[in-house]
């Protein structure tokens, strides 16, 4: 979201691919606990929920029916009060292949995608190729799935950008999401790390939605320094457990709350998924 007089997209992302009750017992791992989460983020202000789902064990999975069970639970539970946006994340398993195929078999009115994930630099046996993937967001700009494209670095950005002048995304206005900080850096991110990251997206910037999400204690100061600039933000279990204070928050719902009082303070309240809705289907 880069008009600053525009309300703010929130999405929450309460468990990710990686963490489990190890972490923190709050986190949800069934399909009945990601739907009771996800009725306290709408509450809390969310318009969105990133989704992903598990095995029997725990670990991540692309599964199609754990997907479709997560997913009804979910809108059983709220209706159409969030934009439900699965993952793709491959977490070194699955193949572009792959994460196509299970987006093909959803249809759903969202979903997330890493650009090196699903479009690797250097493409291994079993790959898809850049004809394979654009046709796969051809697809989806037809069928009307809202992608958000994944976005790690400045490379990623660069990478991105050349794609997008080419029509590559198939669609008017494309999503991004900026990620600061990772899991291999001791998941830590601060504010000023959101500025090389928009300095390199400056060319296509006003052509494209950007969101980010921050790994670690800083995310709501990150956060903060994303939606003052027009942009909007993911919160949640996935990226950060901690208050700002240092206490480890009970729910992503918290987390949640805290960036939706920072959009309001900003005079850029929480959109609502009718509104999300409203602005997505202008972009196909």
């Amino acid at each position: 979201m880069t008009d600053k007089t525009e309300g703010t997209l929130l999405i929450a992302a309460p468990n990710g691919a990686r963490r489990g009750k190890a972490d923190h017992p709050g986190l949800p791992i069934t399909a009945d606990e990601i739907a009771a989460e996800a009725v306290r983020c709408r509450d809390a202000g969310a318009s969105v929920l990133h989704l992903h789902v598990r095995d029997a064990a725990g670990n991540h999975t692309l599964d199609v029916d754990r997907y479709r069970q997560a997913i009804a639970a979910v809108e059983a539970a709220v209706g159409e009060d969030l934009v439900i946006q699965p993952t793709t994340e491959a977490v070194g398993q699955y193949s572009a292949g792959e994460q196509m195929d299970v987006v093909r078999a959803l249809t759903p009115e969202a979903v997330s995608v890493a650009l090196r994930e699903i479009l690797p630099e250097e493409a291994g046996p079993g790959e898809a190729d850049e004809s394979e993937v654009a046709d796969f967001f051809t697809w989806m700009a037809e069928t009307r799935v809202w992608a958000q494209i994944i976005l790690y670095d400045t490379a990623d950005i660069t990478r991105f950008m050349a794609l997008h002048r080419t029509g590559f995304f198939a669609v008017s206005r494309p999503s991004v999401l900026l990620v600061l900080g990772r899991y291999t850096v001791g998941q830590t991110s601060a504010p000023e790390d959101l500025d090389p990251m928009l300095d390199a997206l400056a060319p296509v910037r006003a052509e494209v939605d950007w969101t980010v999400c921050a790994f670690g204690a800083r995310e709501q100061d990150c956060i903060a320094h994303a939606i003052g600039l027009g942009g909007g933000g993911r919160v949640g279990f996935e990226n950060n457990l901690l208050l700002p204070n240092g206490d480890r928050a009970a729910q992503t719902a918290d987390l949640v709350a805290l960036a939706a009082e920072t959009a309001r303070t900003l005079a850029r309240p929480p959109m609502s998924a009718a509104t999300v809705r409203q602005r997505v289907n202008d972009w196909f």
